[in-house]
C-alpha cells in the first residue's frame, strides 16, 4: 500500500515538474529575445494548428506495392495524418481537404480569412473533428501572453505601430493586430506607455477554462445576444468607472476566448443571419465589435463551424445570404462507406465503453455492412453487395475474372452517396441492446434481430423501411451463411491452409503443363503424366469457369503468378484472387456433406461426437466463444445445407 502511495505521488510530481518547466515569466523585452531565437513563437492561429496537425507525422500510402491501395484510390497519391489516424476510419479525402484548408491559411492566403465549414448527416464525425482539434490545442506547449489580458493576447502587440517595420526585421516575424482596450488602458495608466516592462507569462489552451477555445451553441432566435460572442460591459462598475472607461469591459465572449486559437460554432445556421455578421466580421477583417462604446478588438482565431445537409441547402437557397457564402470553405463529412475501416469505427467505440462483451466472428462485420448498403447508392453496373466489396478495395470475381469496374467509376455515378442512410449512432445502439439484451453475448443473429426490431421501429419512409428490412432479412442473411459455412469448413478441415496449398500447388501444376503443353511429374514415382483435366475442371467450375473459359482462366493465372515470381513475391494460395476463391470453394464442397452430419445429428456416435468436438474446440481457436457457439450451429443445422 505504502509502495502504491509512492507511484502515485511519484507521477504527480514528474507531471507537476514537467508543467513547471515550461512555465515563463518575464518582461516584453524577455520574450522579444525568445522569439528572435524561435520567430515560430508568433506563428498566427492556422499556423498554429496547421503545424500541430503534420508535427505528429504524415504518410503516404503506397499504391505501387499494394494493389488493394491502388484499387481504392487509382493513381492519385492519398496522405495519412497521424494527428487523426487512431480516431478517424475512411476519411482520407475528407482529412485531406482539412488539412490543405489549414496550410493555405497558415501560408496568409484567402483561406486564412475565411470560415472552415463542416457539413454532413449526423453522426459522421463534424463534432469529434473539431474536438480532436480542441484536444490537439491542449496537449500543444504553453503560448506567450500579456500576463492578465482576459484574450491571452500576442505580446508583439505592444510594439507601436511605426517601430513595427524595423522589429519585423529583427525579428523574422510579420506583426499583425492591436491590443485589446483594456490593455491599452493598462499600457497607459500602469506602465506609462513603457512597454518593454510589461509583464509576459505562459498560457496552456484549455476549453474548459475558455483560454484559446470557445465555443457557440445554438442560440434562441428570439433572445439572441450579441455578447455570447463579443463579451458585454458589467454594469455593477459603471458606479466606479464611467461608461467610456474599458475596465467596465467583460471581454469573455466566444470570440475573446478563442483569439489564439479555434472558435466552434456549433449548428451554425440554426442561428439568424444578422447573428452571424460578427463571425464574417471576425475572420474577414480579424476584429469584432467591443461592447458598448469602445471600438473594435482584434481576433486572431480560426473559425470552424458545422452542420447537417438539410440545414446547409436552406441557408445556401436564400440569396441574402450571399455575404456569408462568400465567406465559407465547405468541406462535405460524409459517412464512411469502406467496410473495413468502419469495422474499426465499432471497435474504437466498443473499447471505449465499459460493457464486458464477448462477440462472435462477424458481428461487426454484419453491422458494418448494413450501415453501408443504407448509404449506398443503386447503380444499374452492379449490385449493391458488389458495389459494397469494389468500395472496400476488394477484387469482384465475375466468371472466374475481376469485375472491370472501379471505385472511381462508380463514385461518379452518385451524386448523393454518403450522405444518407443508418449513421454509427443507430448501429451503437443497436449493438447496445444486443449486449444488455442477452448477459454480454453477442453474435450476428441477436444483432440482427436487435437491428430489425429499431428499423421497425424507426421513423422512416415505408419505402425506406421496406429497404432496410431486405437488407437485413435477405441481403445479410446469405452473406453471414457465406461467412459462416467458410468458418464451419476450417473447422472440419485439419489443417485448412495446408489443404489449400497441396491444392494450389496441384493446380499450378497442371495449369502450367496444360498451358505449355508439356507434362506433369508425379512427385512420388517421378512419372511423366498428361496434365489431370478433371482435376483442374474441378477447382474451376466452383467459380463458374466453364467450357472455353477454362483455357483462357489458366493462362491468366500462370502469367500472373510467373509475374509474381519474377517480381520476388512469395507466392501462395492467396496470391491470385480467383483461384483463392476457388480453392475455398472446393474444400467447402468436399465438406459440405460431413459438416451436414455433424451440425445436424440429434445423436451422434462416437466419431461424429470426436468429430464435432475438435469442431468446436476449431472454432474457439477462430475467436468463438464457447457460450455462443450452440446457437450459431443451430443456426446453420437450419439454413445451410438444406435437403
Amino acid at each position: 500500500m505504502q509502495e502504491s502511495r509512492r507511484d502515485f505521488a511519484t507521477l504527480i510530481e514528474q507531471d507537476r515538474s514537467e508543467r513547471q518547466k515550461k512555465e515563463w515569466r518575464g518582461t516584453l523585452l524577455d520574450y522579444l529575445e525568445l522569439v528572435k531565437a524561435d520567430p515560430s513563437l508568433a506563428d498566427l492561429a492556422h499556423r498554429r494548428i496547421y503545424n500541430m496537425i503534420v508535427s505528429k507525422g504524415v504518410r503516404e500510402l503506397d499504391s505501387e506495392s499494394d494493389p488493394r491501395v491502388k484499387r481504392l484510390f487509382g493513381d492519385r497519391p492519398v496522405k495519412v495524418y497521424n494527428f487523426f489516424a487512431d480516431e478517424f476510419f475512411g476519411m482520407e479525402r475528407t482529412l485531406e481537404k482539412i488539412v490543405r484548408y489549414f496550410h493555405s491559411a497558415a501560408m496568409g492566403g484567402e483561406e486564412s480569412r475565411q470560415v472552415l465549414y463542416l457539413m454532413g448527416p449526423v453522426g459522421s464525425g463534424k463534432s469529434s473533428l473539431v474536438e480532436r482539434l480542441k484536444r490537439g490545442l491542449e496537449e500543444l506547449d504553453p503560448i506567450f501572453a500579456i500576463d492578465g489580458c482576459p484574450m491571452q493576447e500576442q505580446p508583439l502587440h505592444l510594439i507601436p505601430r511605426h517601430l513595427r517595420p524595423a522589429f519585423e526585421e529583427m525579428l523574422g516575424v510579420r506583426i499583425e493586430g492591436d491590443l485589446c482596450p483594456i490593455c491599452r488602458w493598462r499600457l497607459i495608466h500602469e506602465f506609462d506607455g513603457r512597454y518593454e516592462q510589461v509583464p509576459v507569462r505562459t498560457v496552456r489552451f484549455s476549453a474548459r477554462a475558455r483560454r484559446g477555445i470557445g465555443v457557440v451553441p445554438p442560440v434562441d432566435p428570439n433572445n439572441q445576444d450579441t455578447s455570447v460572442l463579443i463579451g458585454s460591459e458589467d454594469i455593477s462598475k459603471l458606479d466606479r468607472y464611467s461608461e467610456g472607461d474599458p475596465r467596465v469591459l467583460e471581454l469573455n465572449g466566444a470570440f475573446n476566448a478563442g483569439n489564439r486559437g479555434l472558435v466552434e460554432f456549433i449548428e451554425v445556421f440554426k442561428n439568424e443571419t444578422e447573428y452571424l455578421h460578427t463571425m464574417i466580421t471576425a475572420t474577414q477583417e480579424k476584429f469584432v465589435p467591443a461592447p458598448g462604446r469602445h471600438g473594435t478588438v482584434y481576433v486572431d482565431c480560426c473559425i470552424v463551424a458545422h452542420s447537417n445537409e438539410a440545414e446547409w441547402q436552406k441557408f445556401r437557397a436564400d440569396h441574402t445570404n450571399e455575404a456569408i457564402l462568400d465567406r465559407i470553405v465547405v468541406v462535405k463529412v460524409p459517412y464512411n462507406l469502406r467496410l473495413s475501416e468502419e469495422i474499426k469505427i465499432y471497435q474504437k467505440f466498443l473499447k471505449r465503453a465499459r460493457f464486458d462483451a464477448k462477440i462472435a466472428p462477424h458481428t461487426l462485420e454484419i453491422a458494418s455492412m448494413f450501415a453501408i448498403l443504407t448509404r449506398l447508392e443503386p447503380t444499374p453496373k452492379c449490385d449493391l453487395m458488389t458495389k459494397l466489396k469494389i468500395y472496400n478495395g476488394e477484387e469482384v470475381l465475375e466468371k472466374g475474372r475481376p469485375k472491370r469496374l472501379t471505385v472511381q467509376e462508380l463514385q461518379d455515378d452518385a451524386r448523393r452517396e454518403g450522405m444518407f442512410g443508418i449513421s454509427t449512432r443507430f448501429i451503437m445502439k443497436a449493438l447496445d441492446t444486443a449486449i444488455t439484451q442477452n448477459d454480454g453475448i453477442v453474435h450476428p443473429i441477436n444483432l440482427r434481430e436487435a437491428l430489425i426490431q429499431m428499423v421497425k421501429e424507426a421513423d422512416l419512409a415505408d419505402d425506406v423501411r421496406r429497404q432496410y428490412l431486405e437488407f437485413l432479412q435477405d441481403t445479410l442473411h446469405k452473406a453471414y451463411l457465406e461467412m459462416l459455412e467458410k468458418d464451419i469448413t476450417r473447422a472440419f478441415v485439419y489443417s485448412f491452409r495446408d489443404q489449400a496449398e497441396t491444392l494450389f500447388h496441384n493446380y499450378l501444376d497442371h495449369a502450367e503443363a496444360y498451358v505449355t503443353r508439356s507434362k506433369v511429374k508425379d512427385p512420388v514415382t517421378r512419372d511423366e503424366m498428361q496434365p489431370d483435366e478433371a482435376f483442374l475442371k474441378s477447382i474451376e467450375e466452383q467459380i463458374a469457369v466453364i467450357g472455353p473459359a477454362a483455357d483462357g482462366f489458366r493462362q491468366e493465372v500462370i502469367a500472373y503468378l510467373w509475374a509474381a515470381t519474377r517480381r520476388g513475391e512469395k507466392i501462395s494460395y492467396q496470391s491470385y484472387e480467383p483461384l483463392k476463391e476457388a480453392i475455398e470453394r472446393k474444400l467447402m464442397s468436399s465438406v459440405r456433406e460431413i459438416s451436414r452430419i455433424v451440425t445436424k445429428a440429434r445423436t451422434r456416435d462416437e466419431e461424429q461426437r470426436q468429430k464435432y468436438d475438435a469442431m468446436v474446440k476449431s472454432l474457439i481457436e477462430q475467436g468463438y466463444h464457447e457460450e455462443s457457439i450452440d446457437t450459431i450451429l443451430k443456426y446453420a443445422a437450419n439454413h445451410l445445407w438444406k435437403d
